[in-house]
Protein backbone atom coordinates (compact mmCIF):
# COMPACT_ATOMS: atom_id res chain seq x y z
CA UNK A 1 0.00 0.00 0.00
CA UNK A 2 1.38 3.40 -0.96
CA UNK A 3 2.18 5.67 1.95
CA UNK A 4 -0.05 8.74 2.13
CA UNK A 5 1.59 11.86 0.79
CA UNK A 6 2.13 14.89 2.97
CA UNK A 7 -0.63 17.20 1.78
CA UNK A 8 0.42 20.17 3.90
CA UNK A 9 1.45 23.23 1.89
CA UNK A 10 5.20 23.77 1.61
CA UNK A 11 5.07 26.94 3.71
CA UNK A 12 3.34 25.10 6.55
CA UNK A 13 5.75 22.15 6.53
CA UNK A 14 8.70 24.53 6.81
CA UNK A 15 7.14 26.96 9.28
CA UNK A 16 9.48 26.10 12.17
CA UNK A 17 12.58 26.59 10.04
CA UNK A 18 11.49 29.85 8.43
CA UNK A 19 12.44 32.35 11.18
CA UNK A 20 15.99 30.93 11.30
CA UNK A 21 16.26 31.19 7.51
CA UNK A 22 15.07 34.78 7.60
CA UNK A 23 17.55 35.68 10.36
CA UNK A 24 20.41 34.09 8.42
CA UNK A 25 19.46 36.00 5.27
CA UNK A 26 19.06 39.22 7.25
CA UNK A 27 22.48 38.84 8.86
CA UNK A 28 24.03 38.43 5.43
CA UNK A 29 22.26 41.49 4.04
CA UNK A 30 22.97 43.73 7.03
CA UNK A 31 26.67 42.85 6.99
CA UNK A 32 26.97 43.21 3.22
CA UNK A 33 24.87 46.34 2.72
CA UNK A 34 24.60 48.06 6.09
CA UNK A 35 21.37 48.82 7.89
CA UNK A 36 20.11 51.76 5.83
CA UNK A 37 20.65 50.05 2.46
CA UNK A 38 19.17 46.68 3.43
CA UNK A 39 15.70 46.11 1.97
CA UNK A 40 13.22 43.66 3.41
CA UNK A 41 12.33 42.38 -0.05
CA UNK A 42 15.97 41.39 -0.55
CA UNK A 43 16.04 39.60 2.80
CA UNK A 44 12.88 37.71 1.88
CA UNK A 45 14.28 36.84 -1.56
CA UNK A 46 17.49 35.44 -0.10
CA UNK A 47 15.47 33.42 2.41
CA UNK A 48 13.30 32.03 -0.39
CA UNK A 49 10.03 33.54 0.83
CA UNK A 50 7.76 36.43 -0.06
CA UNK A 51 8.00 39.81 1.62
CA UNK A 52 4.54 39.21 3.04
CA UNK A 53 5.77 36.04 4.72
CA UNK A 54 8.59 37.99 6.37
CA UNK A 55 6.01 40.31 7.91
CA UNK A 56 4.36 37.33 9.59
CA UNK A 57 7.42 37.09 11.82
CA UNK A 58 8.91 40.61 11.97
CA UNK A 59 6.98 43.88 12.02
CA UNK A 60 9.70 45.97 10.37
CA UNK A 61 13.40 46.17 9.58
CA UNK A 62 14.27 47.48 13.04
CA UNK A 63 12.67 44.48 14.76
CA UNK A 64 14.36 42.11 12.32
CA UNK A 65 17.74 43.65 13.10
CA UNK A 66 17.13 43.41 16.84
CA UNK A 67 16.26 39.74 16.55
CA UNK A 68 19.40 39.08 14.51
CA UNK A 69 21.42 40.61 17.34
CA UNK A 70 19.51 38.77 20.07
CA UNK A 71 19.66 35.38 18.36
CA UNK A 72 23.39 35.61 17.76
CA UNK A 73 25.40 38.14 19.75
CA UNK A 74 23.19 38.37 22.85
CA UNK A 75 22.86 34.60 22.95
CA UNK A 76 26.66 34.25 22.91
CA UNK A 77 26.99 36.77 25.74
CA UNK A 78 24.43 34.76 27.71
CA UNK A 79 26.49 31.60 27.27
CA UNK A 80 29.62 33.43 28.40
CA UNK A 81 27.81 34.73 31.50
CA UNK A 82 26.77 31.20 32.42
CA UNK A 83 30.30 29.89 31.87
CA UNK A 84 31.74 32.65 34.06
CA UNK A 85 29.22 32.05 36.84
CA UNK A 86 30.04 28.33 36.94
CA UNK A 87 33.83 28.76 36.73
CA UNK A 88 35.87 28.26 39.89
CA UNK A 89 39.44 28.44 38.54
CA UNK A 90 41.96 31.26 38.22
CA UNK A 91 40.57 34.58 37.07
CA UNK A 92 43.34 34.98 34.50
CA UNK A 93 42.30 31.76 32.77
CA UNK A 94 38.68 32.86 32.82
CA UNK A 95 39.51 36.25 31.34
CA UNK A 96 41.61 34.65 28.58
CA UNK A 97 38.84 32.19 27.75
CA UNK A 98 36.20 34.91 27.52
CA UNK A 99 38.36 37.14 25.34
CA UNK A 100 39.05 34.27 22.94
CA UNK A 101 35.36 33.31 22.89
CA UNK A 102 34.44 36.89 22.02
CA UNK A 103 36.94 36.91 19.19
CA UNK A 104 36.26 33.42 17.81
CA UNK A 105 32.45 33.42 18.04
CA UNK A 106 31.65 37.05 17.24
CA UNK A 107 34.48 39.27 16.00
CA UNK A 108 36.06 36.76 13.60
CA UNK A 109 32.70 35.74 12.11
CA UNK A 110 30.18 37.68 10.00
CA UNK A 111 28.73 38.88 13.33
CA UNK A 112 31.70 41.20 13.54
CA UNK A 113 30.10 43.05 10.66
CA UNK A 114 27.20 43.95 12.94
CA UNK A 115 29.56 45.72 15.32
CA UNK A 116 31.14 47.48 12.35
CA UNK A 117 27.64 48.46 11.16
CA UNK A 118 26.75 49.97 14.53
CA UNK A 119 30.00 51.93 14.69
CA UNK A 120 29.33 53.33 11.22
CA UNK A 121 25.55 53.91 11.33
CA UNK A 122 24.58 54.00 15.00
CA UNK A 123 24.32 57.79 15.15
CA UNK A 124 21.76 57.73 12.34
CA UNK A 125 19.49 55.29 14.17
CA UNK A 126 19.33 56.36 17.85
CA UNK A 127 16.79 53.69 18.86
CA UNK A 128 18.92 50.89 17.45
CA UNK A 129 22.04 52.41 19.04
CA UNK A 130 20.34 52.47 22.43
CA UNK A 131 19.19 48.87 21.99
CA UNK A 132 22.69 47.74 20.99
CA UNK A 133 24.33 49.62 23.84
CA UNK A 134 21.97 48.12 26.41
CA UNK A 135 21.87 44.54 25.18
CA UNK A 136 25.37 44.11 23.81
CA UNK A 137 27.84 46.80 24.88
CA UNK A 138 26.72 47.25 28.49
CA UNK A 139 26.14 43.56 29.07
CA UNK A 140 29.39 42.44 27.48
CA UNK A 141 31.41 45.15 29.20
CA UNK A 142 29.76 44.29 32.50
CA UNK A 143 30.87 40.69 32.17
CA UNK A 144 34.53 41.65 31.73
CA UNK A 145 34.28 44.14 34.59
CA UNK A 146 32.95 41.45 36.91
CA UNK A 147 35.80 39.10 35.97
CA UNK A 148 38.32 41.84 36.76
CA UNK A 149 36.60 42.54 40.10
CA UNK A 150 36.71 38.81 40.83
CA UNK A 151 40.43 38.68 40.16
CA UNK A 152 41.09 41.70 42.37
CA UNK A 153 38.95 40.33 45.21
CA UNK A 154 40.76 36.98 45.07
CA UNK A 155 44.17 38.62 45.15
CA UNK A 156 45.01 37.47 41.60
CA UNK A 157 44.97 40.89 39.88
CA UNK A 158 46.46 44.21 40.83
CA UNK A 159 43.89 46.71 42.18
CA UNK A 160 43.23 48.45 38.87
CA UNK A 161 40.06 50.37 38.08
CA UNK A 162 37.95 47.53 36.62
CA UNK A 163 35.73 49.83 34.55
CA UNK A 164 38.68 51.60 32.94
CA UNK A 165 40.52 48.30 32.46
CA UNK A 166 37.47 46.87 30.71
CA UNK A 167 37.76 49.56 28.06
CA UNK A 168 41.48 48.85 27.75
CA UNK A 169 40.61 45.21 27.06
CA UNK A 170 37.91 45.99 24.52
CA UNK A 171 39.77 48.53 22.38
CA UNK A 172 42.47 46.25 20.86
CA UNK A 173 39.94 43.55 20.02
CA UNK A 174 37.68 46.06 18.28
CA UNK A 175 40.69 47.38 16.37
CA UNK A 176 41.59 43.87 15.21
CA UNK A 177 37.98 43.26 14.21
CA UNK A 178 37.80 46.46 12.16
CA UNK A 179 41.19 45.72 10.63
CA UNK A 180 40.10 42.23 9.67
CA UNK A 181 36.65 43.13 8.30
CA UNK A 182 37.50 46.44 6.64
CA UNK A 183 41.09 47.24 5.89
CA UNK A 184 43.32 44.20 5.96
CA UNK A 185 41.81 42.36 2.95
CA UNK A 186 42.66 45.24 0.58
CA UNK A 187 45.85 46.76 1.97
CA UNK A 188 49.41 46.04 0.87
CA UNK A 189 50.79 45.70 4.39
CA UNK A 190 51.88 42.27 5.68
CA UNK A 191 48.81 40.40 6.95
CA UNK A 192 48.18 40.18 10.67
CA UNK A 193 47.51 36.76 12.15
CA UNK A 194 44.43 37.28 14.35
CA UNK A 195 45.34 34.24 16.42
CA UNK A 196 48.87 35.52 17.06
CA UNK A 197 47.51 38.99 17.83
CA UNK A 198 45.01 37.67 20.37
CA UNK A 199 47.53 35.37 22.04
CA UNK A 200 50.08 38.17 22.35
CA UNK A 201 47.48 40.64 23.57
CA UNK A 202 46.10 38.26 26.20
CA UNK A 203 49.48 37.12 27.52
CA UNK A 204 50.71 40.71 27.79
CA UNK A 205 47.50 41.79 29.53
CA UNK A 206 47.59 38.96 32.06
CA UNK A 207 51.22 39.68 32.87
CA UNK A 208 50.34 43.31 33.52
CA UNK A 209 47.39 42.37 35.72
CA UNK A 210 49.29 39.94 37.91
CA UNK A 211 49.52 41.11 41.49
CA UNK A 212 53.30 40.67 41.57
CA UNK A 213 53.87 42.40 38.21
CA UNK A 214 56.67 45.01 38.34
Amino acid sequence: MQAPQDTKPRWERRKDARPQELLAAALNQFVERGFAATRLEDVAKHAGVSKGTLYLYFANKEELFKEVVRANIVATIGEAEQDAAAYDGPSGDLLATLLMKWWAEICATPLGGITKLMLAEGNNFPELAQFYNEEVVARGSGLFTRVLERGIARGEFRPVDPVVMTQVLIAPVLMLMMWTHSYMPTCDMPPISPQAFMETFISTTLRGLKLDAP
